[in-house]
């Protein structure tokens, strides 16, 4: 879409539009927005595309998609003509009287949502609802009468194009409702259609392996699969040969039991990947298939995509071998486990193999991060009681363990990637010279002053031993992920800065990552020499990565809203109390990030002249639970020696 709106800056030719396009083109003709010259169509003066934004007082804000606006444009309430949040709209410039540039909404192209979440509150004699994203309030498509009857702070979806109610979801001060909330603003669905799920348990619940033969059989391996705790869905398995030095990785084989374009696999393309909350997982495939039959179960026969690398004594890879395979997993462990087994080093009996490739992967780590950024990141987990109530917060770091399981896919994806020209590529490209100047100012702020380095590498390696010296790595390098774009899909490959890989790729988890589910089909019609089903395949590939692209982002954002409602409602019981905390954005609105008992919520700061990094006390004054906002002030700043007291 981005890319047939802003050719239209330029010409299209007939021919070129695509029928997905043929609509819209018709519309944008219709309203005497394109014009046809010499059976091209152009953009007439005056207009541009782009997705909007509105802010609580009900102005938007339009990110134009031809970046030779460099500014937003403003557009008025009275202006918006019906578009919501990140609606895909065309305006129409007005006649500059201020200083920002203003325009008014044309024509709503894509809306972004088909439904959004209002409450509904009081407004003088009136039910209306307001939207629980922008804040605006809508008149609903409902009796005044039918509407008393609904307790006030009733949560509910609306259609997008008539604000008809769509659905009653519950109220807001029932803890539940932030699930519910989470997924429908970001139009996720938890449940499954009655087809799907039969599909999913036609595949039974064991592998008979007579039915195939043509299999490598590796069943008598000692294989083991490492997740964290409370995971249900195993998408590899591991096994070191210590004799011949090959590493195997055994990934669930999905694209066994899901066939393209299939009722499966077409939910699981629009949800693009499994979203986790702190208590339950949203799964992208069925649980009879993501939770049973390809999850890589111990004791249980089941088919993987295994790819067998073997090392030299340098730990060069010498060859990498892709196959299907049926194994049985020998034990299932967990991160914890793993971790006291490297320091306590019991008998493992035939689980042995594990410390010699621990030692393994600890070398080809430090081979690798001669090309690469090794940053100190922290996940943030969260706990809640019976009732989903915030019970504690911690922030886990990367142990031996997770890096033994890194290397290993890292291994696997980077070998995946090697086997296709076109397809699927995970890119990550290098950071622009502007964030990268913005990013040592900031440092400046705090003591690390680093002249810039064409090599990026290089000025970041200067940056973190400054930072180690001064004990701020790890906030840091969150400084520095953030200066940096992001990583993305693509169907052409472009390397992976960060990771300092030529080429790169997603394989190693097709149960929660549709990316490496296409990527398996590709590969097998590869190996299959089928060049017709692999261009099958291929069919609108680009389009499908920047699907996956913006999916991906959504799935984080559903989490992180979800963290945020449970933060909100945690702070709406601690009014008036008072918190450390550490200041994590200084410009625009300031924001402070909780490192007490409770660590991670966002509170935003009425104090406006803070330092970046700055360690405070806050109080908190105001709590949103319908907007999950935290309010507070500044009651103490702390000097470093004093914040690590």
């Amino acid at each position: 879409m981005k890319e047939f709106l802003n050719r239209l800056n330029y010409g299209i030719s007939a021919h070129e539009i695509s029928n997905d396009f043929k609509q819209i083109l018709r519309e944008l003709l219709a309203h005497h927005i394109i014009k046809e010259y010499k059976n091209k169509y152009y953009l007439n003066n005056g207009f541009a595309f782009g997705n909007i934004d509105i802010s609580q007082k009900g102005t938007g804000f339009l990110k134009c998609l031809d970046e030779s606006f460099k500014k937003d444009l403003l557009i008025e309430s009275k202006h918006l003509k019906g578009a919501n949040y990140k609606d895909l709209v065309v305006v129409k410039l007005l006649p500059l009287k201020k200083k920002r540039p203003s325009a008014k909404v044309i024509l709503v192209l894509k809306r972004a949502n088909k439904s959004s979440l209002v409450i509904t509150k009081k407004y003088g004699q009136s039910i209306l609802g307001m939207h629980i994203q922008t804040g605006l309030s809508t008149v609903l498509k409902a009796s005044q009468k039918s509407l008393k009857a609904l307790p006030l702070g009733t949560v509910l979806k609306i259609d997008n194009e008539n604000n008809n109610i769509l659905e009653v979801l519950g109220h807001i001060e029932d803890e539940k409702i932030d699930e519910k909330i989470s997924l429908a603003l970001f139009n996720k669905n938890s449940e499954f259609s009655d087809t799907c799920i039969k599909q999913a348990l036609a595949n039974g619940d064991s592998v008979d392996a007579s039915m195939y033969q043509d299999r490598i059989d590796l069943r008598t391996l000692a294989f083991c699969t490492i997740d964290p705790t409370h995971a249900k869905d195993f998408d590899d398995a591991i096994y070191w040969d210590k004799e011949k030095r090959q590493i195997y990785v055994a990934i669930a084989d999905v694209s066994e039991y899901v066939y393209a374009y299939s009722a499966i696999d077409k939910e699981a393309r629009n949800r693009g990947f499994s979203i986790y909350f702190p208590h339950i997982a949203i799964p992208m495939l069925p649980r009879p298939l993501s939770e049973n039959i390809c999850s890589l179960k111990p004791h249980l026969d089941r088919l993987v995509y295994c790819f067998k690398i073997t090392l030299d004594e340098k730990c060069q890879v010498l060859k990498e071998e892709l196959f299907e395979a049926i194994i049985n997993s020998k034990r299932r462990f967990d991160y914890d486990e793993v971790d006291a087994i490297l320091v306590e080093k019991p008998d493992l009996k035939e689980l042995s193999w594990i410390y010699q490739l621990f030692e393994i992967t600890k070398t080809l780590c430090k081979k690798r991060l001669k090309n690469a950024f090794e940053f100190h990141t922290e996940e943030l987990r969260m706990t809640l009681d019976e009732n989903l109530n915030l019970k504690s917060t911690v922030f886990e770091k990367d142990t031996p363990s997770h890096n033994l399981i890194e290397e290993c896919m890292l291994l696997a994806n980077k070998a995946a990637a090697k086997l296709i020209s076109t397809g699927i590529f995970r890119n990550h490209l290098s950071a622009d010279t502007k964030k990268i100047h913005k990013l040592l100012s900031q440092l400046r702020e705090l003591g690390i002053d680093i002249n810039y380095k064409s090599k990026i590498l290089e000025l970041i390696s200067d940056i973190q031993t400054l930072a180690n010296e001064l004990n701020l790595r790890a906030e840091v390098d969150k400084l520095i992920i953030k200066a940096q774009k992001k990583a993305e899909y693509s169907s052409i490959n472009a390397g992976h800065f960060g990771l300092g890989f030529d080429r790169y790729s997603h394989f190693t988890s097709p149960i929660r990552r549709y990316s490496d589910l296409i990527l398996h089909r590709l590969l097998k019609a590869k190996q299959k020499n089928d060049e017709k089903l692999f261009n099958y395949l291929l069919l609108n590939i680009q389009s499908t990565c920047e699907s996956l692209s913006t999916l991906e982002r959504e799935a984080d954002k559903v989490a992180l809203d979800f963290m945020d409602r449970k933060f909100a409602r945690w702070a709406a019981k601690n009014i008036g109390k008072k918190f450390k905390a550490l200041v994590v954005q200084n410009e625009g609105i300031c924001i402070a990030k909780l490192e007490d008992e409770i660590k991670g919520a966002k509170l935003i700061l009425h104090d406006t002249h803070v330092n970046l990094l700055q360690s405070v006390e806050v109080q908190i004054v105001q709590a949103d639970i319908i907007m999950a906002k935290i309010y507070a002030k500044i009651t103490q700043r702390f000097n470093p020696k004093e914040a690590n007291v």
